[in-house]
């Protein structure tokens, strides 16, 4: 499966995974978080980031991500699959630039939210 790497300070990559929670854990570097990005692509990362102390990678949307994570294609049937080329493009100029993080940051913050219904 044909994802895009995102490490921090590293420009991003394109490259194969295998398929299987075990390679989802192995490129994140423990739990794993999919967030959908609304248009066929999920980016999964590291679920606990921020409380082990990850290093900041990228800003996305008010929030951090901590340590690495990439970029996969949904197939919309409850799986991933490849990154079209196009998408690869898209997302490499998106997190092309390593940013620069000075660590007081409040976004890299651990926080909870807690639903109640």
């Amino acid at each position: 499966m044909r994802i895009l790497k995102v490490e921090p300070g590293k420009a991003p990559y394109a490259k194969e995974m295998e398929e299987g929670l075990k390679a989802i854990q192995r490129e994140v570097e423990g739990l794993f978080q999919p967030l959908s990005m609304g248009d066929g692509v999920v980016l999964c990362c590291n679920d606990e980031g921020k409380l082990n102390g990850m290093q900041p990678n990228r800003r996305l949307g008010d929030d951090i991500i901590c340590g690495p994570f990439f970029l996969v294609g949904d197939d919309h049937a409850g799986s991933f699959c490849s990154l079209t080329e196009e998408q690869i493009q898209r997302y490499t100029q998106m997190f092309q630039e390593p940013e620069q993080f000075t660590g007081q940051e409040p976004e890299l913050e651990p926080h909870i939210e807690l639903y109640m219904w």
